[in-house]
C-alpha cells in the first residue's frame, strides 16, 4: 500500500511496497519479468469492461447485468438464443477497434526492459505503447502464430482470448471457454511454463477469468504448493456514493478472502487506495532501474591538474567499482576518458563471469563518417538522448578538447549535462577533475536545492567533497561511490 503521511511534501511508500519496487528491479535487471494484462489497465482509455461489453447484450435477454456473476454464462445465454455470435462480434469490434492512448502506465511498461506481455483484452494499446517507444512487438492471438517469430523482436504478447480484428475467433462463451484447453493448448503450455520462471506482475486485472484460475492452480500443483512469487496491484473496495454499509463491507469481506486465495497461489497483492497509485508505483520503478545505470560522461585531450597516468587510474578505477557494485555503465567513447570507462569495467566483467554480466557495460562509439553538420548535429543529439534516456545517474569527469592547438571547452559534455537534467537524471560532476566538470560542479553546488531537492543532509556534505583539488584517485572514487549510494537511498519516498 502507499502510506498518505506526506514526508517533505512526498506521499509515502509503504515498506511492503518498497519492498516490492526492489525486488521487481532485481527480476527486471535479469530480463525475468512478464505483464499480465487485465481490462483496468486499458479502462482509463474509454474501453469497457466485461460488464460493460454485455450491458446492451443482458438487456436483450430481459436480465440486468449488475445482478449477474458469471458474465461467460451471459455471453452463452445470447449465443444460445441467436444461434450465432454475430452481435457479441459486432460489439467487440464497435468497442475494441480505435486504439486509443497509450496512457501514462503503457509507456512506462513500454520503456521498461520487459519482454514478455500476456493479456486477455483484445485492444491494442500494448502494441501502440511498444511502437511509440520505437520496440517491435511479436503479437500472437492464434496458435499458428506460436511457430513464428518476428524478426528483431523486443517483446512478444500473448493475447491469450484473441484480437479485436479477428472478433470470430475471440474467447467470450462458456463453449469457447470449455473448448480452451483443446483448441489453445500451447497458450495455455507456454503460460505454464512461464509462470514457473519469471516473476508476474497483474496489473487491471480481477481474477474471475476461470482459464487463468485453472493455469495457475495446476502450476501450483506442479511445483508441489511452492509456486513462484508474482505480484498484483489492486484498488482497495471504496464505498460508492448511497451504497449501504452492509454491501460495501460485504464487498470489502470479498476481497479479504480473494487475497489471501491469490497468496495460496503465489501472488502477492499490493493494495492501493487509488489509481493515480498504481502510476506512482510504476513511475517509482523506473527510477529504482534507471538509477541502476550510470552514464559516464567526459573527454580530455589534457588532463591538468592531473597527470595522465592517474586520471587513467581514476577512471578506470571508477567504472570498476561501479560495475563491482551491481551497476551498468554507459559511456560514448570520450576522447581520453572512455577507453579507461571500458577497461575499468571490463576488469571485473572478464575475471568473473559468474558474478558479473557483459550487458553491465554499454559502450557506443559516435559515428563520425557524416560529412553533412546538421545531418551530424542531429544524430549526435539522438545518439545522446539514446545514451542517456537508458540512464538514471551521469557523472561528469574532464571536458576538454585540442581545437586549432589550443585546448577549450568540449561542448559536447555539457549538451550531455543539458539532457541528462531534462531527462530528470540526477547529475554528479567531479569538480576535483576540472576544465567543463569544474564549472557544472560550481553551477549545481550553487543551486543545489533546484538539483536536489529534499536531499538527505549527507549529499551536500559528499557533493562538496567531489570539488577538492588534490583528492587521490581512491579517494575520489570513494566519494563518488557514497554520493551515488546516497541518491540511491533517497530514491524511494
Amino acid at each position: 500500500m502507499i502510506s498518505k503521511k506526506p514526508k517533505g511534501g512526498r506521499v509515502e511508500f509503504s515498506g511492503d511496497t518498497k519492498a516490492f519496487i526492489r525486488a521487481f528491479v532485481d527480476e527486471l535487471a535479469d530480463d525475468n519479468v512478464a505483464i499480465f494484462a487485465g481490462a483496468g489497465l486499458s479502462a482509463s482509455l474509454g474501453y469497457v469492461n466485461w460488464k460493460e461489453l454485455l450491458r446492451g447484450v443482458a438487456e436483450e435477454l430481459g436480465l440486468d447485468v449488475d445482478r449477474e456473476t458469471n458474465l461467460v454464462a451471459l455471453a452463452q445465454y445470447h449465443f444460445n438464443e441467436r444461434r450465432n455470435r454475430s452481435e457479441l462480434n459486432r460489439r467487440i469490434i464497435a468497442e475494441f477497434s480505435d486504439t486509443r492512448g497509450p496512457t501514462e502506465n503503457h509507456q512506462i511498461l513500454a520503456r521498461l526492459p520487459i519482454s514478455t506481455y500476456w493479456t486477455t483484452n483484445y485492444d491494442r494499446v500494448i502494441e501502440a505503447s511498444l511502437e511509440q517507444a520505437n520496440k517491435i512487438a511479436d503479437v500472437k492471438y492464434a496458435v499458428k502464430q506460436l511457430k513464428n517469430t518476428t524478426p528483431n523482436r523486443d517483446a512478444v504478447i500473448y493475447k491469450m482470448h484473441g484480437d479485436v480484428e479477428h472478433a470470430d475467433d475471440a474467447v467470450l462463451t462458456k463453449d469457447d471457454y470449455e473448448g480452451y484447453f483443446r483448441k489453445h493448448e500451447p497458450f495455455v503450455t507456454a503460460l505454464s511454463g512461464q509462470l514457473t520462471a519469471k516473476t508476474f506482475l497483474f496489473l487491471g486485472f480481477s481474477f474471475s477469468d476461470p482459464n487463468i484460475d485453472y493455469v495457475m492452480s495446476r502450476v501450483r500443483v506442479t511445483l508441489q504448493h511452492a509456486p513462484k512469487q508474482h505480484y498484483c496491484i489492486m484498488r482497495r473496495e471504496h464505498r460508492a456514493p448511497r451504497e449501504k454499509s452492509g454491501s460495501f463491507e460485504y464487498r470489502k469481506h470479498q476481497q479479504s478472502y480473494l487475497i489471501k486465495d491469490l497468496a495460496r497461489i503465489g501472488v502477492h497483492t499490493l493494495l492501493v487506495d487509488e489509481y493515480e497509485d498504481i502510476t506512482r508505483i510504476l513511475r517509482a520503478i523506473e527510477q529504482e532501474y534507471r538509477q541502476r545505470t550510470i552514464f559516464i560522461s567526459g573527454s580530455a585531450d589534457d588532463f591538468a591538474p592531473w597527470n595522465v597516468d592517474g586520471a587513467n587510474q581514476f577512471v578506470a578505477g571508477l567504472a570498476k567499482a561501479l560495475v563491482e557494485k551491481g551497476y551498468r555503465v554507459v559511456t560514448g567513447f570520450g576522447l581520453g576518458v572512455g577507453p579507461s570507462v571500458i577497461a575499468g569495467a571490463l576488469d571485473p566483467i572478464l575475471r568473473d563471469k559468474r558474478r558479473y554480466r557483459p550487458t553491465q557495460l554499454v559502450a557506443r562509439p559516435f559515428p563520425v563518417l557524416i560529412g553533412d553538420r546538421r545531418q551530424q548535429d542531429k544524430v549526435f543529439r539522438d545518439y545522446r538522448e539514446d545514451m542517456i534516456g537508458l540512464a538514471g545517474i551521469a557523472i561528469f569527469l574532464f571536458g576538454n578538447k585540442r581545437e586549432k592547438g589550443k585546448i577549450i571547452p568540449a561542448e559536447g559534455v555539457e549538451k550531455e549535462f543539458d539532457m541528462a537534467v531534462d531527462h530528470g537524471l540526477k547529475v554528479i560532476p567531479v569538480g576535483a577533475t576540472g576544465h567543463v566538470s569544474g564549472q557544472l560542479w560550481e553551477k549545481v553546488r550553487g543551486d543545489f536545492e533546484s538539483f536536489y531537492p529534499e536531499a538527505p543532509n549527507a549529499l551536500p556534505q559528499l557533493f562538496a567533497r567531489l570539488g577538492v583539488a588534490g583528492s587521490t584517485p581512491p579517494e575520489l572514487i570513494q566519494t563518488i561511490m557514497k554520493t551515488v549510494d546516497s541518491i540511491r537511498r533517497h530514491t524511494l519516498p
